[in-house]
Parts: structure tokens; sequence; C-alpha cells
């Protein structure tokens, strides 16, 4: 992803003033880094709050990707809150996974009119992405909960319970990620499905999002940006 979001800045005219990855931390001290009017993060659950706190040390917002960390949103948004820190956090920043997402709160509230259908969600990812459930996957989830009565918390693969959303993961090649919503009746099945073919709509995504975050603050995400 860094490789592609590099590659997809420079051709949209930015300039890339630090790259910073597990051997050079230090680095958010730098002048270079504290020039930056953006840091765009893509990294993994255990790093990815220590690498905001250092950017917002350095005086710089961050715009992420990285998720398996959503149990600490209220603190962090808390913290954005209190010393006016900018952060753009997006499960998923392909456009035509935040189209998928609303399709899927659309759906989730016709639903509520036809009880004899029970939801899943499946997901699909590489076998380098860390959580299970991907952040996208909770994402769609909570919204088929806000949205669908009948359903009011997701579990990992199996649910034991009518108010439960199971959501299946499937790790597999490079697979750069695919979500389904099934909702299935003794008589039928409904699903919508986004497939992404590669990675390159997601850093188009990330990049984009930089270029809104600039000059903002507080706690953004792609309903801002998108005004869906």
């Amino acid at each position: 992803m860094g490789k592609t979001i590099e590659q997809i800045a420079i051709k949209r005219g930015h300039e890339i003033v630090s790259i910073i990855d597990v051997d050079n931390r230090e680095d958010f001290g730098s002048e270079a880094f504290k020039s930056a009017d953006v840091a765009i993060e893509f990294t993994a659950p255990k790093v990815a709050i220590s690498n905001y706190r250092e950017a917002w040390k350095a005086g710089v917002p961050v715009v992420s990707g990285t998720t398996g960390w959503n149990e600490q949103l209220p603190e962090i948004e808390a913290e954005i809150e209190k010393n006016g820190y900018t952060l753009f956090w997006s499960s998923n920043f392909s456009l035509g996974v935040n189209i998928f997402m609303a399709a899927n709160k659309y759906l989730a509230k016709l639903m509520n009119q036809f009880p004899d259908y029970n939801v899943e969600i499946t997901e699909v990812h590489h076998t380098q992405k860390l959580d299970a459930p991907s952040g996208t996957a909770i994402t769609l989830a909570e919204g088929i909960i806000e949205n669908l009565n009948r359903k009011t918390v997701w579990v990992k693969e199996t649910e034991t319970a009518t108010n439960e959303i199971a959501i299946k993961s499937i790790r597999e090649g490079q697979v750069p990620g695919i979500h389904t919503i099934r909702y299935e009746s003794s008589v039928d099945s409904i699903e919508i499905t986004h497939d992404a073919k590669s990675r390159e709509g997601f850093a188009l995504g990330a990049v984009i999002a930089a270029e809104f975050t600039a000059g903002k603050k507080g706690f953004l995400g792609m309903k801002d940006l998108l005004k869906f």
C-alpha cells in the first residue's frame, strides 16, 4: 500500500517529504516529517495508535486505513477533541466500497419488512492481512445493525442466536478484498458483493482523503469526504 500511495501521490502533483518504517521511527521528530501537510498511515493494529500520537506530537494531521484497533476508537476520538488533533480514519478508502456500504445500509432498512431473511457477511483477503474479520466487514456489520432491527451484534464465523450477524473470514493468495452480504430465506437469496481488482482503488482514496484533510481539524471519515 505504501508504494502504491507514493506513486499515486506523486502522479497527482504531491511531494513525499518523509517515509517512516519500522527501522527509522526516530524520523517522526525530523524537520522533514514536521514539514508535511498530512501523513498517510497504513501499518498494523499494534503500532497504529502510537504512530498517530507521534505524528500529532510533530504537528502533522494523519490519514489512516489501519484497522484492528476499533475498541480504542472512543479513547482516540476524545483525545482528538481535547487536543485539537486531526485524524481521517476509514476502514476502507475505496470509493466503490463506500458506495457499497451505503447500498448495504439501504438494503438492511428494506429487510426490516421481511423477517424470513437471515443475513451473513463473508470477507476474503490476502494471507498477509493481520486482522480478521476485516475492518470493512465490521463496518458493514455495524451498518446492518443500525438499520435492521432484529440484529444487534456481530460474531466471528457462526451465529448462535437470531440477533447475531456472522462474519466469515477467508485468507487466501493475494486477494485485495472481496466482501459479500447475503440474505437467505427458505425460497431464495439476495446477495451484494464488492470485489476489489487491485490495491490502487484504496490508495487513490487515501490520497484524495489526504487532500481533503489538509488544513482541517477533528475526527474525519469517508462520510465527510463523500457527503452521502
